[in-house]
């Protein structure tokens, strides 16, 4: 994507945030596997790659504290809460990791997973804040529970299908920018 085009980010950005906003709907229909498809990680995260870091931050950021304000799902505390922090940091670590490594195909997955685990890092951290701070507790048994065990069907989707999309989205907006 042309990287002087703000309106072309813009309107990207918020598609992706519509999208961040209505996966969940679809994955919900499978209520045993739904929320560990981690829905809303995806569009946030080809924010971040293809739009850059203060976009991917923004719709991180936004979406599950939208949701939670409009929908009432996922819970406003802790949950959208600390979601905002690990999607925040998703879509920001994905665009500067895009923006500063080489363009190729094993920095793309290099970048994905620097994202994923920082953003799960940072989710841990506000976690803890939260529960700490409502007198619960929060501990490393349940970190990697809530971070890795019980999101490996979406992390596998993840490794999977935003490289392959990302990639592919280049190809197709530097075609149009030839034309």
């Amino acid at each position: 994507m042309k990287k002087d085009n703000p309106l072309q980010k813009m309107v990207l950005a918020a598609l992706f945030l519509a999208l961040a906003f209505v996966l969940p709907f679809l994955t919900g229909q499978i209520p045993q596997i739904g929320s560990a498809l981690c829905p809303m990680h995806i569009p946030v995260l080809l924010c971040g790659f293809l739009c850059g870091w203060p976009w991917g931050l923004a719709v991180g950021l936004i979406a599950p504290l939208l949701r939670s304000l409009t929908l009432g799902m996922p819970p406003l505390f802790p949950t959208a809460v600390c979601m905002a922090f690990e999607l925040a940091t998703y879509g920001a670590t994905a665009g500067l990791c895009r923006r500063i490594l080489p363009k190729n195909v094993p920095f793309v997955y290099l970048s994905l997973l620097i994202s994923m685990l920082s953003g799960r890092l940072i989710w841990g951290v506000a976690m803890f804040v939260c529960m700490s701070s409502s007198g619960g507790t929060f501990g490393l048994a349940a970190f990697v529970a809530g971070a890795f065990t019980n999101a490996i069907p979406g992390i596998i989707i993840q490794i999977i299908l935003i490289p392959i999309l990302v990639l592919a989205l280049e190809k197709v907006a530097a075609r149009t920018q030839k034309n």
